[in-house]
C-alpha cells in the first residue's frame, strides 16, 4: 500500500481540483538533472518521478510559469526551453521521454549554460524588468569534476535563485557552494534516490507560498530590500532617504547636503556637523579652517638611535617616522626649527637647529642620513644634545621652548639619567620613545615628567605608528603644554646688580609671565 505521502500526492495526481489551493505565481523555472554513470537506471526514473510531482504544483503557461530543463554528463544536453512547451501535459511527456547519458560530471558547465542560454529571452526567459522570479533546481549525486563555486556565485548575482539538491554522497559544502541564501531554505541533501520524494512537501509550500523577490538578487536597491506580496520595496538604511528612482539612497548627512566651509573634514551630529582637521593640523578659530600644529614655534632636536640591533630596514621607518613629525610643524625662519643627532658608538651631528628653514629641506637631509650600525650610546648623545645642540652657536634661540624627541630600541651601554637630568634641569622638555627591547626603567630617567605625557613604546617597529599618532598630538597642542626654558645667556651675577641688567631681566621675566597667563598655565 501507499504511505501516508505517497498517497498524498496520488491524491493530487489522481484530483487535479486539489491542486488549485496553490497559489499560482508565475515562474521561469529550469530544472537542472545530473545525468552522470554513477546514477543507475532505476534511479535516474525516481529523479523523473520527482521532477513531474513537482510540476503539480506549477500552473504552466506562456503568461503563467514557464519550465525548462537540461541534463548534464561530460557535456550538457538541453532537453526543452522556457519557450518549447506550453501546458503540463507536454511537459510531463517530455520529461518521460528523457534518456540517462551515463557520462561525467560537468556541474559546473551545467551552471554556466544555465546563466548564458537558458535563462535568456531568446530560450524563453521573460524580461528582467518584468521581475518574473528566476529559478533553478540542480539535482545532483556526486562531487563535480569542474569547479563550481566561482560560475555559481555569477549566476545567483545574475538574479537566479538556485535550489541545491544532493543525492548520497554529495558533499554538503559543494552544495552551499551552488545554492542561494539562506541555506538552509535552498540547499537539502537526502540519503538516497528513495527519499527524495520527502522533499516534495518541503517544495511545495516553497513554490505555492510567497516568493521572496529580494532572495532574486536582481532588486537593484543600493541599500535594504523588504519583500512585500508578489513584489518588493526598497528601503534605506538610518541617516538615508530614498531617492525617486525607488531604488538609490541620499545621505541625511548635512555634510553631505550643505556647504560647510570646512578645510579638511567635516562630522555630522544629530542635528548638525563639526569642522576637524587632518592629524597634524588643529582648528581655528573660525571653528572651519585648519592650521599646522605646530604653529606653537618650538626649537626641536631628535636624538636618534642608530646602533646595530636596530637595522638598516628599522633605520628606514625611524627616518619616516621623523618626516612624519616634521610635516606636523610650521617649519620656518621664524617659526619652529629642527636639528638632528645620530648616535651608535659616537654621536653624529646630521644637521643643527639653524641648518635648514623649511621642512622640505629637513626631509631631504633625513633622507640623506647614513645608517651608522655599531654600539648604543644614548648616555652620549644626550650629553651632546645638552652641551651643543642647544647651544647659540648651532641656531638655538633665546626665549624659544626646547624640545628633544630622543628614540632608541635597546639597552645603553652607559649612564643616561645624568645627562638627561642636567637637560631637563636646564629647561628641555623630553620625550622618550622605546621600541623593541628598550628598557623601561631608562626611558622613565630620560623623558620629562609626567612620564604618561613623554614616555612612549612599542612592541615593534610595526607599532610605530600609533606612538607617532600620541606623539603628533602631544606636541600639537603646543608650547602652553611644554616646559619654559629661560635664556641660557642670562647676565652673570656680578653684573646683575647693574641698573641696566636688573631692568633687562625684570623685563623679560614680566614678558613671560604674560605668556604663561595667556597659555592657561598661571592663574
Amino acid at each position: 500500500s501507499c504511505g501516508a505521502l505517497w498517497e498524498f500526492f496520488c491524491l493530487l495526481l489522481l484530483c487535479p481540483h486539489l491542486s488549485n489551493t496553490c497559489k499560482a505565481i508565475p515562474l521561469d523555472f529550469v530544472f537542472v538533472i545530473d545525468s552522470s554513470r554513477s546514477i543507475r537506471p532505476h534511479d535516474y526514473e525516481k529523479v523523473k518521478t520527482f521532477i513531474i510531482n513537482l510540476l503539480q504544483f506549477l500552473k504552466i503557461g506562456h503568461d503563467a510559469t514557464r519550465v525548462g530543463l537540461l541534463q548534464y554528463g561530460s557535456v550538457v544536453q538541453p532537453e526543452f526551453s522556457l519557450n518549447t512547451y506550453t501546458t503540463k501535459a507536454e511537459v510531463e511527456q517530455a520529461v518521460k521521454n528523457m534518456k540517462h547519458l551515463a557520462t561525467g560530471t560537468m556541474t559546473g558547465l551545467a551552471i554556466e549554460y544555465t546563466m548564458e542560454t537558458s535563462f535568456t529571452e531568446e530560450d524563453g526567459a521573460r524580461p528582467a524588468n518584468l521581475h518574473i522570479p528566476r529559478i533553478a533546481m540542480i539535482v545532483t549525486d556526486g562531487r563535480p569534476q569542474d569547479t563550481v563555486e566561482e560560475i555559481a556565485a555569477q549566476a545567483r548575482q545574475a538574479g537566479i535563485q538556485i535550489f541545491a539538491i544532493g543525492v548520497g554522497r554529495v558533499d554538503m559544502d559543494t552544495l552551499k557552494t551552488i545554492g542561494s541564501e539562506p541555506h538552509s531554505e535552498h540547499v537539502h541533501l537526502v540519503a538516497n534516490f528513495s527519499q527524495i520524494e520527502t522533499l516534495i512537501s518541503v517544495f511545495q509550500s516553497k513554490l505555492c507560498g510567497e516568493i521572496d523577490y529580494c532572495d532574486l538578487g536582481n532588486h537593484g536597491c543600493e541599500h535594504d530590500c523588504v519583500s512585500i506580496p508578489e513584489s518588493y520595496i526598497c528601503r534605506c538604511k538610518k541617516g538615508y532617504v530614498l531617492n525617486l528612482d525607488g531604488k538609490t539612497c541620499s545621505s541625511l548627512d548635512l555634510c553631505q547636503t550643505v556647504d560647510h566651509g570646512c578645510e579638511h573634514q567635516c562630522v555630522s551630529t544629530t542635528d548638525s556637523y563639526i569642522c576637524k582637521c587632518f592629524e597634524g593640523f588643529m582648528l581655528a578659530e573660525d571653528g572651519k579652517s585648519c592650521k599646522k600644529c605646530g604653529d606653537g614655534v618650538m626649537d626641536l632636536v631628535f636624538v636618534i638611535d642608530g646602533s646595530k640591533s636596530l637595522g638598516p630596514a628599522n633605520f628606514e621607518l625611524v627616518k619616516q617616522f621623523v618626516n612624519g613629525i616634521v610635516d606636523s610643524l610650521d617649519i620656518s625662519r621664524p617659526g619652529s626649527h629642527v636639528g638632528l643627532l645620530q648616535y651608535s658608538t659616537k654621536v653624529r651631528t646630521e644637521f643643527t637647529l639653524g641648518q635648514y628653514t623649511t621642512a622640505q629641506a629637513i626631509k631631504q637631509a633625513v633622507s640623506r642620513m647614513q645608517y651608522m650600525g655599531r654600539g648604543s650610546m644614548t648616555g652620549s648623545a644626550l650629553r651632546h644634545m645638552f652641551e651643543f645642540s642647544f647651544s647659540v652657536k648651532e641656531g638655538a634661540r633665546p626665549n624659544i621652548p626646547r624640545v628633544s624627541i630622543v628614540f632608541t630600541d635597546g639597552r645603553s651601554q652607559d649612564d643616561v639619567s645624568e645627562w638627561a637630568n642636567k637637560a631637563k634641569n636646564s629647561g628641555v622638555t623630553i620625550y622618550a620613545l622605546g621600541v623593541g627591547k628598550a628598557i623601561e626603567q631608562e626611558l622613565r630617567e630620560i623623558a620629562s615628567e609626567p612620564d604618561e605625557k613623554h614616555l612612549y613604546y612599542a612592541e615593534d617597529f610595526e607599532n610605530m605608528g600609533e606612538i607617532t599618532k600620541k606623539l603628533k598630538s602631544r606636541i600639537c597642542k603646543g608650547p602652553s603644554h611644554l616646559i619654559y626654558s629661560f635664556p641660557t645667556e642670562k647676565p652673570s651675577d656680578e653684573n646683575m646688580c647693574q641698573c641696566e641688567n636688573v631692568i633687562m631681566f625684570q623685563n623679560q621675566v614680566t614678558e613671560k609671565l604674560k605668556d604663561l597667563v595667556q597659555n592657561n598655565i598661571l592663574f
